[in-house]
This record gives structure tokens, C-alpha cells and sequence, in this order.
């Protein structure tokens, strides 16, 4: 006997709408590992200490149950964007509070603020080396990643940010322009210049070496 098939995001948003409690319920629940990757990747290791993350998840879940008849409504964002940035503000507010954060807005064009734990700052530049970004074949791969790391800090807020979108939680570029409030083509330049910038800073020590 064949299943029947899970409907897509954009189904159960019109079924949602039209007041099916089950879809809302479906929908919001969709993206939990999404958003747990998120808060594995920006989440402070002090604050988890203190913190569990899923309950960071329950509660952006909730949050987003109340907010969702407005967002049905007025459908200002994809669906995956608008609940990611309520986990995104609850994660803010949470490193004001526990660690004592500078307080600044919470606002998409202020998305850049939270830095990178250690772990996720390795894993961005692993994965930007198995991309095929290397810039000499002399180093040996965990010198190469340390090279990487050191070259992303020095990159601007707005590029380093870009990377870590696409490469850290495989968002796609329309996700992206929706979070950053820039357009797809505006993803597309600023993560090529994000790319150049950082082999630029990662050649830098080989030409001082020649």
C-alpha cells in the first residue's frame, strides 16, 4: 500500500492558512534539525554550558506558533528564514543575559555579531578547503585549516558571514538574501568577494616567503 505523500512547505502553509491546526503543527516542526544545526553553530560553548540547546528550539517553536496567524498572513519572509530568525533572536538575547554580550539590534542588517566557536570556525575552514580552495600544495592539511581560520578572522564581518551561510548551514542563496535583506545577485558578489578576499590573505605569507 502506498503513503501518501508529506506535503511540501508551501502546501502546508496554504493548508495552515486555511485554518488545518495538524499543518500548522506539521510545519512547524519541518525545520528542527535545520535550526538545530544552526544553534550548534553559533552558540557560544559558556553558554551551553548553562543552556540545553533544544531547549532553545522548544522555545523558538512556541514563540513561532504564537507569531505564525501574523506570518500567514503577511508572509514577510520564506518560511525557513522567518522561523530561523525568532531562534536567531532568542539566541542573542540569551548571550546578553548568560554572558554579557554588547547589547546591539537583533535586526538582519546586525546578523553578524555572534562569533564562531572554535569548533565551528575549524569545521568552516575544512569545509572551504574541501571546496577546492587551497592556495599551495606545500602545506600539510591541518596547517592549511589553522591558515584558513586565522585568514577568516581578518575577513570583513559582512564576507565572513556569507561563508559561514553557505557553507556552515547549507542555506541556499535565496535563503541568504532573505536573511541578510539583499538580493540573490547581491549573495552571489559579495561570496565571490568573500572567496577572493580570503586567498588574498591566504597568500600573503607564501609571497613573503619567496
Amino acid at each position: 500500500m502506498q503513503t501518501a505523500k508529506e506535503p511540501d512547505t508551501e502546501e502546508l502553509i496554504l493548508l495552515a492558512r486555511g485554518g488545518d491546526v495538524s499543518a500548522r503543527g506539521r510545519l512547524l516542526v519541518r525545520y528542527q534539525d535545520r535550526l538545530k544545526r544552526m544553534i550548534d553553530i553559533r552558540m557560544d560553548r559558556r553558554l551551553r554550558a548553562r543552556i540545553d540547546p533544544s531547549d532553545v528550539i522548544q522555545e523558538t517553536l512556541i514563540d513561532a506558533m504564537e507569531k505564525l496567524p501574523a506570518y500567514l498572513e503577511r508572509r514577510p519572509l520564506p518560511f525557513y528564514p522567518w522561523i530561523r530568525q525568532i531562534a536567531w533572536e532568542r539566541l542573542v538575547k540569551l548571550h546578553r543575559l548568560h554572558l554579557g554580550a554588547q547589547k546591539r539590534s537583533v535586526r538582519r542588517e546586525a546578523h553578524d555579531w555572534l562569533p564562531l566557536s572554535d569548533h565551528s570556525s575549524m569545521a568552516l575552514a575544512q569545509r572551504l578547503l574541501d571546496g577546492g580552495l587551497s592556495p599551495s600544495g606545500e602545506l600539510l592539511q591541518k596547517e592549511l585549516r589553522e591558515n584558513v581560520r586565522a585568514a577568516l578572522d581578518r575577513l570583513s564581518a559582512e564576507h565572513r558571514e556569507v561563508l559561514v551561510l553557505l557553507y556552515l548551514e547549507d542555506l541556499t542563496n535565496a535563503e541568504v538574501a532573505a536573511i541578510l535583506g539583499i538580493t540573490e545577485a547581491a549573495v552571489k558578489m559579495r561570496h565571490l568577494r568573500a572567496l577572493k578576499g580570503l586567498a588574498t590573505l591566504l597568500r600573503e605569507p607564501w609571497e613573503g616567503r619567496r
